[in-house]
């Protein structure tokens, strides 16, 4: 069974990156969104098992929206932080809401595909 996954940037560019990588992994895209609004809209919906979130989007932060995901809704999906943002503060904050990985951009396939094993070992 494959896993389903839910990518989160608003970047079309970036989310079809991001969705060529894990679905030639065998992955299961089944959700997108650009927006932070969208996002916890669609993962409360669909439930994916894991999420692919990028930190920066127009409306919203995607460490809130890790927040409100993990803290008030508390949901069980891996998450993989996604950001051109590599402070070390940030990484850390995102690591400790429950983020299993934070890459920084740019990223390789390997790595997102590698990253995504990682979080369900």
């Amino acid at each position: 069974m494959s896993r389903s996954v839910l990518i989160v940037d608003d970047s079309m560019y970036m989310r079809s990156l991001i969705s060529d990588a894990l679905e030639s992994a065998g992955y299961q895209i089944i959700g997108q969104a650009e927006n932070g609004e969208k996002a916890i809209d669609l993962a409360m919906e669909l439930k994916p098992e894991l999420i692919t979130l990028d930190n920066i989007l127009p409306d919203m932060i995607g460490i809130d929206i890790l927040r409100v995901l993990k803290s008030e809704e508390n949901m069980n999906a891996k998450v993989i932080m996604i950001s051109a943002v590599g402070q070390e503060s940030v990484i850390q904050e995102g690591l400790s809401l429950g983020a299993t990985d934070y890459i920084v951009k740019p990223f390789t396939a390997e790595g997102i595909v590698a990253s995504a094993a990682k979080a369900f070992e």
